[in-house]
């Protein structure tokens, strides 16, 4: 068999294999509706709750993702300060993996452009 024949067989084996797949079971369930599938407890943190806040404030996230990737924290103002100091400490691994960082980092001169927020400890 030549290697267009063996294309030809994977591609209408590939498109059986998607046609007859049914359309419930390409969707995915709700984690929390699957019983066992986490400790109580342990419900997966909701990175849309976590960064709405941020949404709230025009101009923050993109204040926030500048400082992420330049290290520099000068445009971060107040207001988004101020939100961000709200935020969960659980949320800070779930919105920012690849540095963890930067959350404390962020908190820490947050606390010095606003004096009654606490810095991180």
């Amino acid at each position: 068999m030549g290697s267009k024949a063996v294309v030809s067989v994977y591609l209408i084996i590939s498109l059986c294999a998607a046609i007859f797949v049914t359309r419930g079971v390409a969707q995915m369930q709700n984690p929390q509706a699957i019983p066992g599938l986490f400790p109580p407890g342990l419900v997966p943190i909701d990175l849309v709750k976590c960064w709405s806040s941020l949404f709230t404030v025009q101009g923050c996230v993109l204040a926030i993702s500048n400082s992420f990737f330049s290290g520099k924290f000068e445009n971060v103002e107040a207001a988004c300060c101020k939100v961000f100091s709200t935020l969960d400490a659980n949320c800070w691994p779930h919105m920012f993996p690849l540095n963890p960082f930067f959350p404390p980092l962020l908190k820490d001169n947050c606390a010095r452009i606003i004096p009654n927020s606490p810095a991180h400890n």
